[in-house]
């Protein structure tokens, strides 16, 4: 069998990554992320040092851990074709012992996000903010937020292969009951489209950068995603049960709910300072 990828082979792949039931951010990812390699291979065959070239090309192009990303969705189309052998390695990445300041966003600049989009006139965002805060729900995860949940105080989430129930704490259901019977929404998704679709990812993204000036936060901080670390980084300040955040989260591992709990670096001083070793 010839090892040039065609569309028929990435098609294959894509019904693969469907039957495997990954979620349709994975697919798109992944597939992105094969077409790369296979734009970069052209017409020449799969091989063990064609596929080392192109992990080359991605240190010119892509930081570290993107580029380990991409390297994951490659293996991963190389071992459904059965081309093990040319799988290769990620580059290697010293674990940070904290994060960078510049990209964590803190609860005043969180409460300064939730108060502008209430300013604005803005109460969907001012609750999806909150609700993603308040839950440490995935921004795709927002769908089964419904009326039915709402009422009900928790939440059944699907997501990755797993099932996992979310609270609705006493607060945010209130808020979220007031909003429901404000909007005439009686069944179903709450946070949907004036077409009566759910929020997609990029609607709510580009909502939150717009608010970015007036609350006075810097945009590099304001991504959905950062709003479930900031939900991490609380729980586990006041719990320190890595192992119960990270079944809240919907982490397989562990390891992953390490990365959403490490402090900033000024934190990290902070507590080394509070060690008084300098005589």
């Amino acid at each position: 069998m010839s090892r040039i990828i065609t569309k028929s082979m990435i098609g294959d792949f894509e019904s693969f990554l469907r039957s495997d039931e990954k979620s349709e951010n994975t697919i798109e990812k992944y597939l992105r992320d094969v077409k790369s390699l296979s734009e970069f291979v052209g017409t020449r065959e799969i091989s063990k040092a064609v596929v080392i070239e192109f992990k080359s090309s991605l240190v010119e192009n892509y930081e570290v851990t993107s580029a380990n990303s991409m390297i994951a969705a490659v293996n991963a189309f190389l071992r459904f074709m059965g081309w093990m052998d040319c799988c290769i390695k990620q580059f290697k990445v010293q674990k940070k012992a904290f994060c960078s300041e510049e990209k964590e966003l803190t609860k005043a600049e969180y409460i300064r996000l939730v108060n502008t989009a209430k300013e604005k006139g803005n109460e969907r965002l001012n609750l999806i903010l909150q609700t993603i805060c308040g839950t440490g729900i995935r921004v795709s995860e927002l769908q089964f937020i419904t009326v039915e949940a709402v009422r009900k105080g928790e939440v059944v989430v699907s997501c990755k292969n797993k099932t996992r129930t979310v609270f609705i704490v006493r607060e945010l259901q209130k808020k979220l009951l007031n909003y429901i019977k404000d909007k005439g929404i009686t069944t179903g998704c709450i946070f949907i489209t004036k077409s009566g679709k759910p929020m997609s990812r990029c609607n709510i993204w580009r909502e939150m950068k717009a608010l970015c000036e007036q609350a006075g936060v810097s945009p590099d901080k304001v991504f959905p995603h950062n709003l479930r670390h900031l939900f991490a980084r609380t729980f586990y300040g006041i719990e320190k049960d890595i192992a119960k955040l990270a079944d809240i989260l919907g982490h397989s591992s562990i390891n992953t709910t390490r990365i959403y709990i490490i402090t900033t670096g000024a934190e990290h001083k902070r507590k080394m300072e509070n060690m008084r070793l300098i005589i």
